[in-house]
């Protein structure tokens, strides 16, 4: 059960730092408004990195923003928290390589291999959060600027980029969650619910109950 949540985690992780990468290159964060234009055959759309405009004849120009200091705070948080999640989605993804209780390191105990698997998750999950405060920290001024009458500037939609983000996302706080849940070991049974067995002596039949495991003890004891 446990090397089974490991590997649906890994995997989802791996799947999570992809559209992570993918969200990140994207130059669709958002996407022109056409509600108050007449015709539309023009779009234009925005990254983290670049602006771009397309026509209906298949030309797209796209121009890399020259300051880096002249943008938004916002875009600047965004650029950093995705660069960090794409950096912590990478580490984690070789720290649980490393933590799979279907791999074997040297001579590392199990629970070396736990904790390693541990890290990992609670990477997988820093990732996750990460990603989902930029995309929804942009969203809400893509959102707040198209429904503000007083803005000047020109309204832009959600674009593809925020929508990968958010799945992006949602895998990596499941699968680091499958990554942690996954070394949490099962409860140790209480003296109620231990085992009885049933033995047949001289004096007729007698009840015993297994006693815990003794690390200093190798003989079976019954109480």
């Amino acid at each position: 059960m446990a090397v089974g949540l490991q590997l649906v985690g890994l995997v989802l992780g791996v799947l999570s730092w992809c559209l992570q990468s993918s969200s990140t290159s994207s130059h669709t964060w958002k996407t022109k408004s056409h509600v108050e234009a007449v015709t539309t055959s023009q779009w234009q759309f925005e990254g983290l990195w670049m602006s771009c405009a397309a026509t209906a004849l298949g030309s797209v120009q796209c121009s890399k923003f020259k300051t880096v200091l002249g943008l938004s705070a916002h875009i600047q948080t965004c650029r950093a928290l995705m660069i960090l999640s794409l950096l912590f989605g990478l580490v984690s993804i070789l720290l649980s390589i490393l933590g799979l209780k279907c791999t074997k390191i040297g001579r590392t105990s199990a629970k070396v291999k736990e904790q390693i698997a541990l890290s990992g998750g609670v990477l997988f999950l820093l990732s996750g959060v990460f990603t989902l405060t930029a995309v929804s920290w942009y969203a809400a001024r893509v959102i707040q600027d198209f429904y503000d009458p007083l803005y000047p500037g020109m309204r832009f939609e959600l674009g593809t980029g925020l929508y990968l983000g958010w799945a992006a996302a949602g895998l990596a706080i499941l699968g680091g969650s499958m990554l942690c849940c996954s070394t949490c070991g099962g409860p140790a049974l209480s003296p109620a619910t231990q085992p009885l067995y049933l033995s047949r002596t001289s004096r007729g039949p007698s009840i015993y109950r297994a006693a815990p495991a003794s690390d200093s003890s190798s003989a079976k004891a019954y109480v």
